[in-house]
């Protein structure tokens, strides 16, 4: 059996959306051409897109893999038996709900459960079969995916650990995600999930519609929020394994299984701008007041999928740092409201400032559109007596897939124990307001 890894220190490229050109073995690329008669080393050229073929060059998606075999030797799919609590768009299992719901951290599995197998759906919206809408998943695992690799069809994923370090072997190079740290892989990536800790837990938000990129700044001006330096893409790094490896694709909402006599993290170079990437969160350079009111959320966004309406996403992904807070005369946390989008939200450590207890890291929260949410009583109550100093938000991380259409929850996330049954009490107790005395 040939058993032949690529072992080099990960290295990685900075910048967001940059085209790069990368080779695990030296002369592995073509130069001046794509698809040249003959490739270098006998690899074998394929095109990955990940927009259509004419979409306008500053949305056009695609790279160039050389790679050992064709990805287009394998035989038939077959319905995959695992991953039952997988689901995707549209969500209907269950009528969508305008109350609000908050959940316990998902347990730790007690089998062995790697990534695939440990995915939980919460819920979602849209519908994968028209590219619109997200599924918000959670993920429990305890140990390494083991000669089997995953790719989805259906949508990119953007993945959030909340406990233990992942280590993501893709086609395209590895990247270590801890904690605090977020990882997008491309659509039909094929990608394999290790465990650098013996349990591993975090979120993962399956995004259908337009690819995530950076929000525009607006009237911020050209620097702040997160920087496009900052987004790491990995080097070219590759199996030359022969040995029986299990590929797990969803598409179209179901799990499908094909086995290869090989491992297909075999791209020894490639180039292009459609790769998977990491960002680190703690280097998000927070904008916030400097004189008086909580600014809106939207400006601790962090990436958006657009929609076809200016300015409503099909997907936000916004965090809630570590901060500042120096507002005169204001109500510090956020403030009651009601929202046109749906926001769903996770906690990856700390306290979250609008919430005294009860919303542990690990957890989930769901305020669907108009359902009117904010901070509770007794976070309140502190708030409207505390001294106006200039105070540090230290020590947090919470995080929001803020979504234009309602987030329809699955049958497991609400019959679930884990959901809290009393939510609704942490804003009981709030007095009258007294006009005229």
């Amino acid at each position: 059996m040939n058993d032949r890894r690529n072992e080099a220190p990960q290295a990685y490229g900075s910048g967001f959306g940059n085209s790069f050109a990368f080779e695990a073995v030296a002369g592995a690329l073509p130069v001046g051409r794509n698809s040249p008669q003959k490739t270098p080393f006998g690899l074998y050229a394929e095109q990955l897109s990940g927009s259509a073929f004419t979409a306008p060059r500053h949305e056009n998606k695609r790279s160039w893999l050389y790679r050992l075999r064709p990805t287009a030797s394998h035989s038939p799919y077959k319905p995959y038996d695992g991953g039952k609590l997988l689901r995707s768009g549209p969500f209907d299992e269950v009528p969508p709900s305008p109350n609000r719901m908050r959940w316990d951290p998902l347990e730790m599995p007690t089998e062995p459960t790697d990534f695939v197998d440990g995915l939980v759906s919460y819920g979602g919206n849209g519908d994968v079969a028209t590219g619109q809408g997200i599924g918000i998943h959670l993920y429990a695992a305890n140990r390494s995916m083991r000669d089997r690799v995953f790719s989805n069809a259906d949508g990119e994923l953007l993945i959030v650990p909340q406990q233990g370090v992942l280590l993501l072997a893709t086609e395209l190079g590895r990247l270590s995600v801890a904690p605090g740290e977020i990882a997008v892989v491309p659509r039909g990536l094929r990608f394999r999930v290790e465990l650098n800790d013996a349990e591993a837990r975090g979120y993962v938000c399956e995004n259908y519609g337009a690819p995530f990129r950076l929000p525009e700044l607006g009237p911020i001006g050209s620097n702040g929020l997160a920087n496009s330096r900052d987004f790491l893409t990995p080097s070219a790094w590759f199996e030359d394994v022969d040995a029986p490896c299990e590929v797990v694709q969803k598409f179209q909402g179901g799990l499908w299984v094909t086995t290869l006599d090989h491992s297909p993290l075999d791209v020894v170079a490639w180039h292009g701008n459609l790769a998977p990437y990491k960002y680190d969160l703690s280097l998000f350079n927070t904008i916030g007041t400097v004189s008086y009111d909580h600014p809106d959320p939207s400006i601790f966004t962090v990436l958006t999928s657009p929609s076809e309406i200016a300015g409503t996403a099909n997907c936000d992904f916004v965090i809630f740092p570590p901060r500042w807070m120096v507002a005169e005369d204001t109500f510090r946390p956020p403030w009651f409201h009601r929202n046109v989008m749906s926001e769903f939200m996770g906690l990856i450590h700390g306290a979250y400032d609008a919430k005294a207890g009860g919303f542990a890291p690990g957890g989930a929260s769901l305020h669907n559109c108009m359902s009117g949410h904010g901070p509770d009583r007794e976070s309140w109550e502190k708030a409207t007596v505390a001294e106006l100093r200039p105070h540090k938000i230290e020590n947090t991380m919470a995080f929001m897939f803020e979504s234009r259409w309602v987030i329809r929850p699955t049958r497991f996330a609400m019959e679930t124990p884990l959901m809290q049954l009393d939510y609704d009490d942490c804003w009981n107790g709030f007095t009258k307001g007294k006009p005229g005395v």
